[in-house]
């Protein structure tokens, strides 16, 4: 299916890898050509997607990034390079539904059985080894890493945040990969519940998320911030169950977690009926083939007179990618962060013609461009008042273990 999507300038593949408990919707559902889009920026940009949308009520796929409307404006570093606008929808031509090993086709009429005819006719080439080494740049080295989330550290002790997502980004400027093929080995070496493959012209996403940025099933809404990571053991069964149980007992780890969850809780407050908002699960750990995470589920009832837009606009950008107070750490973000973030960081999902929406969080996530042969990628980690600068970079090397493994093979 994706051989086939790839010959479109526009695509979108999300894919649960048959995790069940993110609650899917369906197994996998790919977005291929576009009726009709719209690109949003740096103003009214939810207006924008809300007239989008009510023009004509449809299935839509896309994408919000970081660098929306709500940004600080005097950021220091440029955004990435890979040309992603800061949010962009599109209506699809073709929609491909995998659930329980049946395949649904919604295309116009007499088009299924060629594209499903197509589809069948193209020949998969077995998963090659890259001809070419990607050299992987890190765009700051261990020292300024530690300064900086010192400095930050000094924010928190002035009582200026609580806790603060700082990410660094990796690049390559000459790099050759086959995106499809990228894809396909990064879901066999780390499926992730919220994986995705997103095309726009020349420009590529290639997504490994376990984080839920927001859910919406009739009024029903539900967040699921991460906070809190540790190594897997796939070797000593007994370590492994300590890494597990270390971010149980972590002092740090647990208050990182609690203070997204009261972010959460507040933002979802803005567009929930009064005293709907609840934290159906706090502090669960999840086990992912690289990683723990502890994860938290709030959730809560959306008012019946606001639009599904005003979810999105009143919860961006996700308070796991930011930190607490959202406002102020995102002025930090900008100036410490030497890089724009781009797409990383924002969201890649989809709204259906009923307005029920799923949203991802971009993060273990390759950003290539195939005409310029750029490639990056971003770790991040949440500072707080009890991080250890080592050990926090120590952390960001562990997210990007298995895009490296991907890459150097």
């Amino acid at each position: 299916m994706l051989s086939w999507a790839d010959r479109f300038s526009i695509f979108c593949l999300l894919d649960n890898n048959s995790y069940n408990f993110s609650e899917p919707a369906f197994e996998c559902i790919l977005a291929v050509g576009a009726h009709r889009s719209v690109a949003i920026g740096s103003s009214n940009a939810f207006e924008k997607l809300k007239e989008f949308y009510d023009a004509s009520p449809s299935w839509i796929f896309g994408h919000i990034g970081y660098n929306l409307e709500s940004l600080p404006q005097f950021t220091i570093g440029a955004d990435d390079n890979i040309e992603f606008p800061p949010g962009f929808f599109f209506e699809p031509e073709v929609i491909l539904q995998l659930e329980n090993e049946k395949l649904t086709i919604m295309a116009s009429a007499g088009e299924a059985n060629k594209i499903y005819n197509e589809i069948l006719a193209i020949t998969v080439r077995p998963l090659q080894k890259c001809e070419r080494t990607i050299k992987i740049t890190a765009g700051i080295n261990e020292e300024k890493y530690i300064q900086i989330v010192n400095a930050l550290k000094n924010h928190i002790r002035r009582g200026d945040c609580y806790e603060i997502n700082f990410c660094q980004r990796f690049f390559s400027d000459h790099a050759i990969i086959n995106p499809i093929h990228t894809y396909v080995k990064l879901a066999q070496t780390s499926p992730m519940p919220f994986a995705a493959l997103y095309k726009l012209n020349d420009n590529y996403c290639i997504c490994a998320s376990p984080e839920r940025y927001l859910k919406k099933t009739g009024n029903k809404i539900i967040s699921q911030p991460m906070k809190g990571t540790s190594k897997r053991n796939s070797v000593d069964a007994g370590e492994d169950e300590s890494n597990k149980n270390y971010l149980l007992q972590s002092n740090k780890e647990r208050s990182e977690n609690v203070m997204v969850v009261d972010l959460v809780r507040n933002d979802l407050s803005k567009i929930c009926t009064e005293g709907s908002v609840i934290v159906e699960e706090l502090f669960g750990v999840y086990s992912f083939p690289h990683v723990h995470q502890m994860t938290s589920t709030i959730s809560g009832f959306m008012r019946n007179d606001l639009h599904w837009t005003q979810a999105l606009s009143a919860t961006f950008p996700m308070g796991s990618m930011t930190g607490a107070p959202k406002q102020r750490v995102m002025e930090l973000i900008a100036q410490y962060e030497q890089n724009g973030r781009g797409l990383f960081s924002g969201s890649i999902g989809y709204v259906t013609p009923d307005a029920d929406f799923d949203f991802n969080v971009v993060i273990r996530s390759i950003f290539y461009n195939s005409k310029a042969k750029q490639l990056s990628f971003y770790a991040g980690s949440g500072i707080t008042f009890h991080s250890d600068p080592l050990r926090e970079y120590e952390e960001c090397k562990l997210k990007t273990n298995a895009i490296i493994e991907v890459l150097s093979n």
